[in-house]
């Protein structure tokens, strides 16, 4: 398997839109917003924050997003991870999540945050096993307020 993770460009918009849309279908509370994803969204994402497109033997799979905080631009949100169906249980998204880890340690961040629906609380384990706590005080800035407030957490890349 030839396994491959790039910085997404601005032409990746609408591709990344699909996988989100495709990863999240059947996976993802039907409330959720990313089963709305466009290509205008995905634009947006990647110019005021980035992403990466994880290839597997040439063809896109998975992709990752995320967005600085407003009020702290040393802070990173990771948004709308997801891999398609048929390539799931080969741990695949791990390669995305420590793409968007390296890539904030490089860029001198300060900390990276993501949101687990509640749910889908099993993917707790998965995120503290790189290193991301809980943050009970923290709210996710993108929360859907039709949903249940998912659950933060936080990795500090600087102490």
């Amino acid at each position: 398997m030839n396994l491959r993770v790039r910085e997404a460009t601005a032409d990746d918009a609408r591709l990344i839109a699909e996988l989100t849309r495709a990863a999240w279908a059947g996976k993802v509370s039907v409330t959720s917003s990313g089963h709305r994803e466009t290509a205008v969204i995905v634009a947006e994402h990647l110019r005021d924050g980035g992403g990466f497109v994880l290839e597997v033997d040439n063809q896109a799979v998975g992709s990752v997003r995320w967005l600085p905080l407003e009020a702290e631009q040393d802070v990173w949100e990771v948004c709308r991870m997801g891999v398609l169906p048929g390539h799931r249980g080969s741990n695949l998204s791990q390669h995305l999540l420590e793409a968007v880890i390296h890539h904030g340690l490089t860029s001198g961040v300060q900390e990276v945050r993501l949101a687990v629906r509640a749910d889908q609380p099993k993917l707790i384990d998965f995120y503290a096993a790189y290193a991301f706590e809980l943050a009970e005080e923290l709210e996710y800035s993108h929360a859907n307020p039709l949903e249940p407030p998912p659950m933060v957490m936080r990795r500090l890349l600087r102490h």
